[in-house]
């Protein structure tokens, strides 16, 4: 992707809507009981919306919904495309009997459109089939109280992409799995070394130009977090595990990187060779392939004390709650599911495959593949609670005050990137998060 897709590949590409979630917070409401769709007769026409994203993308959507429709006779698919910026808002401001029958949504927002009623599950309208063979991480993305209202075509993941020849050249040794991935001390240690053979000093790239007071700071570095053995949120509490002492000593260590970090302000610091080490996820690997060919090495994010950490989750697709055709709603996610749709849609973006047929047969991802580290940090999830040392990916937290979490820590770690007290501004978010949480009775979806 060119850097003229910089601000979608944080969106469509990883599932970080920026601005959406933030009006999200406003949402009314709350769920008194679960929404339940109507069966209906599995026939007729049903309505499809779409985030409208890289053309590559909504071309496989296009073609997935051609191929449905001409397949058969039963069910014609109506699709509509929204544009990627305005997608979310315009969830939020429609109410749930004029949504349609399938929409697509950003795995964080999720729990926000269960609470207010506008998804319902989709257990009893997919296929035993299908769900079977979505990935656990992305089934933990869509689950809530043991009901799964989304599923992804495709899913993300965070790495450490690194200049092989700038490494080598520093004397710098290297992981190659996740089974020797760098402790913070190392990584610190080999930021310095790199240093010491660079002409300006600056060896590492954090995408600082996306800003860090947005989703990708809440993508990119609450993995940090959960490698220092805390949460964004424990069950309704932040307060005693966001701001706890490994954390704030975490992000005090990350706060000591800035001195190494180029400020990437045209996002070539790594294609152009001027730092080795660029902490990003998978959507800068067709750029960054490109441009060091065999000199690209790709790398687990460093441990602090609780193992390596990812983020995950992207896009996934559910019903709408006020449907009145949920099986014909289920019968087209079945075969927007299936193995020639999602393999058509993540050669298009480039991603990680959300379906376990079709990541394994991934050229990319597979065992072997350039980019098999991603595959392999899916392969063992957390879902966002249960965050111990030997998963790696990591849900961000399924709650519909998700989008109160990721403002107040995303501002905390931009003002430690700045120079601010890391335990005052953790203690501060979680502070806020704490009375959010409290003003809406812990945000419960029954």
């Amino acid at each position: 992707m060119s850097s003229i897709n910089r601000r979608h590949r944080r969106t469509a590409c990883t599932g970080l809507a920026l601005l959406p979630l933030v009006a999200l917070a406003a949402c009314g409401g709350g769920s008194g009981t679960d929404a339940s769709a109507d069966a209906g007769s599995g026939k007729g026409t049903i309505s499809v919306w779409a985030h409208q994203g890289q053309k590559s993308e909504d071309a496989a959507v296009q073609a997935a919904v051609k191929s449905f429709n001409s397949s058969q006779s039963d069910i014609k698919v109506e699709l509509k495309l929204i544009p990627g910026n305005d997608y979310t808002k315009t969830i939020t401001a429609t109410s749930a009997s004029e949504l349609p029958d399938v929409m697509e949504f950003d795995g964080p927002t999720m729990a926000n459109f269960v609470y207010n009623k506008k998804l319902a599950p989709v257990d009893d309208y997919v296929s035993a089939k299908t769900m079977s063979n979505a990935t656990d991480a992305s089934k933990s993305q869509g689950a809530i109280g043991g009901k799964h209202y989304g599923l992804g075509m495709y899913d993300s993941g965070l790495g450490i992409y690194g200049n092989k020849k700038l490494l080598d050249a520093a004397g710098v040794k290297y992981p190659t799995s996740l089974s020797d991935d760098w402790t913070a001390e190392q990584f610190t240690a080999a930021l310095k070394a790199l240093k010491a053979k660079d002409s300006d000093g600056k060896t590492l790239d954090i995408q600082e130009g996306n800003g860090l007071a947005t989703e990708w700071g809440t993508y990119g570095f609450a993995p940090v977090v959960w490698s220092a053995g805390g949460s964004l949120i424990k069950g309704d509490k932040a307060e005693g595990a966001l701001d706890t002492p490994a954390v704030v000593s975490a992000l005090k260590t990350v706060q000591s990187w800035k001195t190494y970090v180029d400020p990437n302000t045209d996002g070539n610091a790594f294609a152009k060779d001027r730092v080795a080490l660029s902490w990003v996820g998978h959507w800068m690997y067709p750029t960054y392939s490109k441009a060091l060919g065999d000199d690209l090495v790709v790398l687990p994010l460093p441990d602090f004390g609780n193992g390596p950490k990812t983020g995950q989750g992207s896009w996934a697709w559910g019903i709408g709650a006020d449907t009145k055709n949920a099986k014909a709603a289920g019968t087209f996610m079945d075969y927007l599911l299936n193995d020639a749709n999602v393999t058509a849609m993540t050669t298009a973006n480039g991603a990680p495959p959300a379906t376990k047929t079709a990541l394994a047969a991934s050229p990319l991802y597979k065992e072997g593949g350039p980019l098999q580290l991603f595959a392999d940090q899916l392969a063992k999830p957390c879902g966002d609670s249960d965050i111990t040392k030997s998963c790696v990916a990591v849900t961000r937290p399924v709650t519909a005050g998700y989008p109160t979490i990721t403002a107040k820590f995303s501002e905390a770690l931009n003002s430690i990137y700045g120079g601010a007290d890391p335990k005052s501004a953790l203690e501060k978010a979680a502070r806020a998060i704490d009375q959010d949480f409290s003003d809406n009775a812990g945000y419960k979806i029954p």
